[in-house]
């Protein structure tokens, strides 16, 4: 009998025992910024020792009404956090530098030139875990020579000795710009020199209190400043005015290389995102308190929106009361105060978030919970008796105020409007509003000129009946007829004069507010975000210009005579309040109609944009493909700023059109979720990862959501994907007669769902801007507003298992016309077409729960991507390879092999 055959082959790659896990090295990346840091500034924000809001309400006198929160004289300009610039780099000012006690920069001396670096030692192959430089010694700050650090540290102190006798004043040292050569560096316009990369420094302990507040820097008294020359990564000078025992070596970039954080030197003075611990809400909810009990009559609740003085769903940093207050980062949510507790009411989108960001001062409501409330107005309505509610006018719209004064009437409970914002009293460092420039936006890409638009508007109000009783006979009378409109909305005065700004991150939108009669149009602006041609611009369309807090004073006097004017529900209820009820008509704005109806030159930039965004999404799904498959070790973090890497590189790029939400595990089940450099987790590669990012681009704002696996899915997440793409396709593929809305459809992308007892908290879909908010209404698939041909609307259904894994699949769409069979009574017919050009990965779909058009429908559009991409990708081979395999790859994941090894090519 002949012996037994040996073991496959396939065997034996498992007797050596487990790898170890590996990390990329510093080499690999592209460039040594960190991505945040090079398109944004880190400035400081300004702070402001007496922070206060109106002296003044809509009773005073309009000569003196002001509210003085929107009317601060700033002298620095002020960046938001997080954000990139969405406007063409400028100078850098000097007032835009920062403060920091710890360093002193002569601001007109020159400084002696720093000595060189001393020459770099032979690199040896980088050992696991271990420097190039000082190779065996591990990460971080590595150990050098002794000797090499003694003299270090006396040509520092040299340099820093002098930079100290040269400089009499604690001038702000300039802050980061970028060595890129596309210029998004900035240059100081008040001098011929050029500011060379400063970036601030890691302190070695944890900082401590300061009377400055942070953007996107950390600073301490106790702070060491480095400055190095971004191209050549020469050091520069360092200066120190906290002691220390000891001193860290000079750092270089081949240090530490066997990471994709960088080296020590680039982890030094890269973008970090500090950890911030959660700060105790107590004493800011007593200062509340007592400022309550100060009010005329003590107030029984204070209620605290999210939302600014124009209803933004995102709001710039000096309106992040709601966040300030109660240390919840979400970006929906309104506090409630009461004598002896706090509340915090957000939807299903952010109960985890809430649960895990609020001390124990809060108490979370979850509204749109089976047991809960709709809203937080029904929840406080339900809860009050002969109560006085406090809040700010400005921060509540019109519609919200007349509902919860509806609620409070019969319990009689008074809704209060103190004179001052009582969260900006306390609220000590509070930020300065953003003053960056405006900038028009090309007709190329906007497709109608603001005239035109500004036109169509003074039509519609001539369009408006007057405000009589249906059964009157005699003529209205001048003050009855509709004459002008306020608008408040900010993306709506943006799309109206073809105008873009920066005062918010991620959306390119800036603070104002637009007067528009048959004679004439205003705009409420700070003169500081004007420049000359942007004036000029405003003045050949017509448009008159004035400073933004002067709307109070515009209105308290009836500038505009006779007649009404039409505001739209989403007004601050302030400006109601200041008009009176005969002064104003309350009407859908005709402006959010147009913006959501786009053009055809959008629409083709809209196609564009989403293919680049395609081209930055594929080229990076290759790239964390390649890594994870080799073994690597991946952050949430560090994915995502490779993908705003790659979304960099593309034509007309302006930045992110929101946070990035790069989540794996149980991250993945926070619908929001955004990761933090310092706490993120790694990307698990026994779930599925979700990624759902876009960009901003000057002819169109992106939005994508695609879930991918780098294992082998269990079938419950099979289950799970599959029937959140089956939801996805039913979407995609729907025709439907004109006059339906996006309401009636919604049951398309849950009906599979529905089957297997699964859902999702969330919305469908939501309608975007053509460089604008990545949010836009009126319609979307929660909205009962008709969708009409030129809406976009985002595709978005998902499933999420608690603390587990989420799933989310989401393209982009264009409502169109379609041709049908047959063509009943005479009904026009729509679908969508797709915009959204980025492949989905067929390794979780179970292929027995498809249908066979299912199948075709995904086939097809793998298949599509590859056509449209495969032109525009052909210089990246990795890229090129990864897209052909995905368009050929079959559905369902490669059955295990001998032994239960499954090799998923």
């Amino acid at each position: 009998m002949a012996p037994p055959p040996p073991p496959p082959p396939i065997c034996i790659p498992f007797m050596g025992g487990k790898k170890k896990p590996k990390r990329l090295p510093y080499e690999d990346r592209e460039r040594t910024d960190s991505y945040p840091n090079s398109e944004r500034s880190s400035l400081d924000r300004l702070r402001r020792s007496d922070s206060y809001s109106p002296t003044a309400t809509v009773t005073s006198k309009g000569e003196k009404l002001t509210f003085h929160t929107d009317s601060e004289d700033y002298n620095v300009e002020v960046n938001n956090e997080a954000r990139e610039v969405h406007v063409k780099p400028r100078a850098l000012k000097r007032s835009n530098t920062v403060k920091e006690k710890s360093a002193v920069v002569p601001s007109r001396v020159k400084s002696p030139p720093p000595p060189p670096p001393p020459e770099p030692e032979p690199t040896l192959p980088s050992p696991k875990g271990g420097s190039r430089k000082w190779p065996g010694y591990g990460y971080g700050w590595g150990i050098g020579k002794k000797e090499k650090e003694k003299q270090r540290e006396k040509e520092q102190e040299s340099v820093g000795s002098l930079s100290r006798n040269t400089s009499q004043s604690s001038s702000r040292p300039p802050m980061y710009t970028s060595p890129r050569p596309s210029g998004s560096g900035r240059a100081d316009s008040n001098s011929q020199q050029s500011v060379s990369t400063v970036r601030p420094v890691k302190p070695s302990a944890p900082p401590q209190a300061s009377n400055h507040t942070r953007s996107n820097t950390m600073k301490s008294t106790n702070t060491q400043s480095t400055s190095r020359t971004a191209r050549t990564g020469q050091s520069g000078n360092t200066s120190r005015t906290g002691g220390s025992t000891s001193r860290r070596p000079q750092l270089y970039p081949s240090e530490s290389s066997s990471t994709l954080v960088g080296s020590a030197l680039d982890r030094k003075v890269a973008d970090v995102d500090i950890i911030k611990d959660r700060p105790d809400t107590g004493p800011r909810l007593e200062a509340l308190r007592e400022l309550m009990k100060k009010e005329k009559d003590t107030l029984d609740y204070y209620v605290v929106p999210t939302e600014d003085a124009h209803g933004s769903e995102y709001v710039g940093i000096n309106d992040k009361r709601r966040e300030w207050l109660t240390a919840f980062t979400g970006s929906a949510g309104t506090a409630i105060v009461s004598k002896t507790s706090a509340y915090l009411v957000t939807d299903s989108r952010y109960w985890l978030q809430a649960e895990e960001e609020l001390d124990s001062n809060w108490n979370l409501v979850q509204a749109g919970s089976p047991d809960g409330p709709k809203d937080w107005i029904e929840w406080l309505s339900d809860r009050v008796n002969e109560s006085r509610i406090g809040i700010d006018a400005r921060m509540i719209s019109h519609e919200k105020a007349a509902t919860l004064n509806s609620a409070i009437a019969p319990k009689k409970t008074k809704l209060v409007y103190p004179l001052q914002n009582l969260v900006d009293l306390i609220w000590v460092e509070k930020p300065s509003r953003p003053k960056e420039p405006i900038f028009v936006q090309p007709l190329k890409y906007a497709g109608l000129e603001a005239s035109a638009k500004l036109q169509r508007v003074r039509q519609w109000i001539k369009e408006q009946k007057p405000s009589v009783s249906s059964y009157t006979k005699s003529e209205p009378k001048p003050a009855q007829m509709q004459v002008a409109t306020l608008i408040s909305n900010l993306s709506s005065i943006a799309y109206l004069l073809n105008l873009r700004g920066d005062d918010i991150p991620f959306n390119p939108v800036f603070h104002s507010y637009l007067f528009i009669s048959a004679e004439k149009a205003i705009l409420f602006i700070e003169p500081a975000k004007v420049e000359k041609s942007v004036d000029e611009y405003l003045q050949s369309i017509g448009v008159e210009r004035r400073e933004y807090n002067d709307i109070w004073t515009f209105l308290r006097k009836k500038e505009w005579g006779e007649g009404k004017i039409i505001i739209s529900p989403q007004t601050s209820y302030v400006i109601s309040l200041m008009l009176t009820s005969f002064r104003y008509t309350i009407l859908p704005s005709i402006v959010d109609e147009m913006k959501a109806i786009k053009n055809e030159v959008e629409l083709n930039g809209m196609r564009d944009a989403y293919l680049r965004d395609g081209v930055a999404y594929v080229r990076w799904l290759a790239w964390l493909e390649g890594k994870m498959s080799e073994g690597y070790d991946i952050t949430e973090y560090e994915a995502a700023w490779r993908l705003t890497e790659f979304r960099r590189d593309g034509k007309n790029y302006r930045g992110l059109a929101y946070s990035n939400i790069s989540a794996s595990g149980p991250n993945a089940a926070l619908p929001h979720y955004s990761p933090r450099k310092a706490k993120c987790l790694m990307i698990d590669r026994n779930t599925p990862y979700l990624n759902d990012s876009g960009g901003q681009y000057l002819d169109g704002t992106c939005d994508t959501t695609r879930t991918i696996h780098f294992g082998r899915p269990t079938p419950e997440q099979c289950e799970a994907f599959t029937r959140v793409l089956q939801g996805h396709i039913a979407i995609d593929s729907a025709i439907f007669p004109e006059g339906t809305s996006g309401l009636q459809l919604d049951v398309l992308a849950r009906k599979a769902l529905w089957q297997d007892g699964l859902n999702y908290g969330h919305g469908t879909g939501h309608g975007f801007g053509s460089y604008l908010n990545v949010h836009e209404g009126p319609h979307g698939f929660s909205s009962s507003v008709t969708l009409q041909p030129g809406h976009v609307i985002t595709n978005e259904p998902g499933f999420y298992r608690e603390g587990q894994w989420g799933i989310r699949i989401e393209s982009a769409l264009a409502v169109h016309r379609v041709l049908t069979k047959n063509n009943f009574n005479g009904d026009v017919w729509l679908g969508f077409e797709r915009l959204t050009c980025v492949p989905i990965q067929t390794k979780m779909v179970k292929d027995g729960m498809l249908t066979k058009e299912e199948k075709q429908w995904l086939k097809d559009h793998n298949r599509r991507c590859l056509e449209r991409l495969e032109p525009l990708i052909k210089d990246d081979k990795r890229a090129l390879k990864w897209l052909r395999r995905e368009a050929d790859r079959q559905i369902g994941i490669a059955p295990a092999g001998p032994g239960g090894l499954a090799i998923d090519w």
